[in-house]
Order: C-alpha cells, then structure tokens, then sequence
C-alpha cells in the first residue's frame, strides 16, 4: 500500500514542484492579469490609432512588407510585456515615417531601415554606456512634461482632423485632408461622434473604480454609493475599446465586400534587406538626424516618467527601455520590419483603456502574429477599408490621456517651463527645438534666484569697510 501511495503521490508532487518554479519566473509574474481579462483585452488596443494609419501609409507609400512587420512587431509586444511588466507599447518611429512618406523622393525600403538601425545603434549605446539614464536622472521634470503636453496635442489634434476631414494617407500634399466628412455613411461623423459617446459612458475620464474609490463618488444619498459603486465597477471592465476596434474591422468588410475575394493566406517570405551605401547614407541623413532626438525624449525619457506615474510600483529603467529599442531594431529592420520604439502615448493610450499588465501587450502580440501568418500582406486591404474616424477617436483619448500627465506640474514656475517647451515644440513641430528652449529656460531661471550679484556687492562693500578702518582708525 505504501508503495501505490507514493507511485500515486510522486506526479502531482512533481507537477506541484513545476508550479510553483514556474510561478517565480520574472515572466509570468510580468504576464500576469491585474485586472480582468476584458480590461486587458481593452487596453491592448489602445494604442492602434496611431499604429495603423502609419503601417498603412508606408504600405501604401514606400511598399513596405506588411506581413513582415506584424511578425517582428509581435515578437516585440510579447518580449517587452514579459520584460517590463506593464503595457509597454510598439510604435513606429514617426519621424521615419513622416519623411519617408512626405519628401520626394520618398524613402526606400532599404533606406527606411537604414535609419532605423542607426537610430537604434545610437540608443544602444546611450543605454549600454549609461548615458541614458545620466540623462534621464539630470532633465528637468518641467521640461519633460513639456514634451509629453505637446506629444499628447499632437496626437490630438491629428485625431481631429481624422474624425473632421477624410484621410488620403497615401497623398503627399495635406489638401487630402480638407474635405469634410460626411456625417452619415460608414465612416462618418455620426459614427466617429458615436464612438466617443460610447467610450466616454464606459471609461469616463479614464479614472479607476475600485472597492474602496469612494472619495471619487460623490453623492447625496449614501444609499446610492454601493449601487453607483458596482455600476461604475461594471461599465469599466466593459472593453469599450476593443469593441469599438472589432467594430472598424466588421466595417471594413461591410463597406468593400470585394476584399474577401483579394485575401491570400500565408504569411510573405522573410528575406534579409540589401542595403547599399548609398542607402546608408540618405537613410542616416533623411531619417535617423530627426528621429534620434525624438526617440531619446519620448520613446525613452518621457516613458520612463510616465511609467513611473502611473505604474510607481514598477520601475521602468531608462538603460532598459533605450536597450530594448536598439535591440529590436537591430534585429527587425534587416528583415525589412517597420523601424519602432516604444512611446508615451501609446503607454498612456494603453492605460487609458484598462491595460495594467505585460499580458496586455503580450495579447496584442498574439493578435498581429496571427494576422500575419494567416493574412499575409493580403490584410492590407482589410485595412485600407478601416474607417479612419474610428482610428481617430482612438488616437483623441490616447492624446488626452498622454497630456493631462502635465497635470502635476504645481508652481507658477514650472507651468511657464512645460508651457513654452509644449509650445515651441508645437509651433516648430520638432521635440528636440522645444526641449532645448525649456532647458534654456529652466536654466535662466535658477541663475535668477542665484545670489551671484548680490555675493559680489557684498564683497565691495566689505573690502570698502577694511580700507576706511585701515584709512582712519
């Protein structure tokens, strides 16, 4: 008997010993759900406002392999969702994509990868010689708040143009952009008005409700607060923006029935890019002089300090994130992948909508694999169809959620940084112009309450009291 016994007990001695080894492993605790699974479903999307159009338009534009990015980009959202732990997005480097679609002539494939892969090189180092976080310890919070209001503007202003005006992303004059949208149809005003609607009922302002929020309840009858409480608890577990994403994606179909016929499964054969030296050098020049400033700033800086705010328990070192940037980069682009980094705005997008955990980005990795696998470059039809009021009303509230991070600026001095370097880089569309007008700024201001001057005085007048006690004792 004893013996059956332990033949019995051994395997599920064994398979306990496994479960609890395997539940230490950094990477399942970084997968692991916070919230519900709907939650972080909903966040997953959170960030796709700015991610497609921009996928789109190099398609389109510069004929980059769809197929091939949404493969290395979900390699990307799983590996950085079990290394950081919270919903760390995968965005295009916009800078590449905006001169690689916008000048003529326009970027190559192989040029487009070029400045990805030294945008990267660069962060590498920056990250492996600790420079980076040097710079992250040392820049002004005023100045880096500064750039998350004017990224979060941007994004939002972007976000209504997209919901006012139809979109031609593969235009290269903005007159696409001037036609205004018609309020009925399936992709019109009424629609995109109704999107917001919906997400405003569900999320609210983007706060959380928990058991004990009741400081964020206010109420006349006390009775009402468990009722108001649960109601509030139950509307934001509803995924309001995966709905409204699935919802685009029925649409697309409805409105081009023809694209089920041009869908071709299997994913595009992965070759590695010819890259000449001339590509090397329109590439460095063209796309990687912007695009370096930015990515140190927003996919790194300003990351790092927001992930502190919202995930303070977490910490998010800026040598890791400008690691984790050069690396992918460095392994991707030569495949022809879309340069990409990660960004506040999609972090806060992604918080917006529920995501509190790796997994959230790690589903979203799963989803683009599979759309890649079985798609092809062939889903690039799919998308062309995706009502681009839709995106917008996504990319408005990730905007939105990436300014009000300024919100803790508290003194009058503060605010004056973070609103010339919001504004400058702005006007002058260019982060790196405003962060170095609010590093100007800043300094000017602490060498205003100096003593300097007044060190000097009295210096003067000492050395006149000595002369006269000297002079006439």
């Amino acid at each position: 008997m004893a013996e059956k016994t332990s033949d019995h007990t051994t395997p599920l001695l064994r398979r306990s010993w496994w479960r609890s080894h395997l539940s230490t492993l950094p990477f399942t605790t970084s997968l692991r759900l916070k919230t519900s699974l709907l939650s972080e479903l909903g966040g997953s999307v959170g960030d796709l406002g700015t991610y497609i159009p921009i996928v789109l338009t190099l398609t389109l534009v510069s004929h980059l392999d769809l197929s091939t990015t949404l493969i290395f980009t979900a390699f990307y959202n799983i590996i950085t969702g079990a290394l950081f732990g919270i919903p760390m997005p995968v965005q295009p480097m916009k800078s590449i994509a905006a001169v690689a679609v916008s000048e003529t002539p326009h970027l190559t494939v192989p040029q487009i990868a070029a400045a990805g892969i030294s945008t990267a090189s660069t962060l590498l180092f920056l990250g492996a010689t600790g420079l980076m976080s040097f710079f992250y310890r040392f820049i002004p919070l005023p100045v880096v708040r500064g750039v998350q209001l004017s990224q979060g503007l941007a994004f939002a202003f972007s976000a209504i143009k997209y919901i006012r005006y139809d979109q031609d992303f593969t235009a290269t004059t903005k007159a696409s952009s001037t036609t205004p949208r018609p309020w009925l149809g399936l992709d019109g005003l009424i629609l995109a008005l109704s999107a917001v609607s919906f997400l405003i009922l569900v999320t609210g302002s983007g706060e959380v409700v928990e058991d004990d929020d009741e400081d964020r309840i206010i109420v006349t009858n006390d009775r009402d607060q468990p009722r108001l409480r649960r109601r509030l608890r139950t509307l934001s577990a509803i995924p309001a923006a995966l709905i409204v994403f699935l919802l685009g994606l029925i649409l697309c179909f409805v409105r081009d029935p023809s694209i089920i016929g041009d869908i071709k499964f299997g994913p595009s054969k992965i070759h590695v890019l010819r890259i000449t030296w001339e590509d090397w050098k329109t590439g460095f020049l063209r796309g990687a002089i912007p695009q370096i400033p930015l990515s140190v700033l927003n996919s790194v800086i300003a990351v790092c300090k927001l992930s502190a705010d919202l995930f303070p328990e977490k910490e998010v070192s800026a040598t890791r994130v400008s690691v984790s940037v050069g690396l992918m980069n460095l392994v991707g682009c030569w495949f022809g992948a879309m340069p990409c980094c990660h960004g506040a705005g999609g972090l806060a997008g992604q918080y917006r909508f529920g995501g509190r955990s790796g997994a959230s980005v790690a589903f979203l990795g799963l989803g683009k694999l599979v759309l890649g696998l079985v798609f092809g470059s062939s889903f690039v039809r799919i998308l062309s169809q995706f009502p681009i009021g839709i995106l917008g009303v996504l990319l408005l509230f990730a905007g939105i959620e990436l300014a009000m991070a300024s919100r803790d600026m508290n003194s009058k001095e503060e605010s004056f940084v973070m609103l010339v370097c919001a504004a400058v880089s702005l006007t002058g569309s260019s982060a790196a112009l405003g962060f170095g007008c609010g590093i100007v700024l800043f300094l000017l201001l602490k060498l205003r309450h100096l003593d300097c001057f007044g060190t000097v005085i009295g210096r003067s007048n000492s050395r006149s009291n000595f002369d006269e006690t000297v002079l006439n004792p």
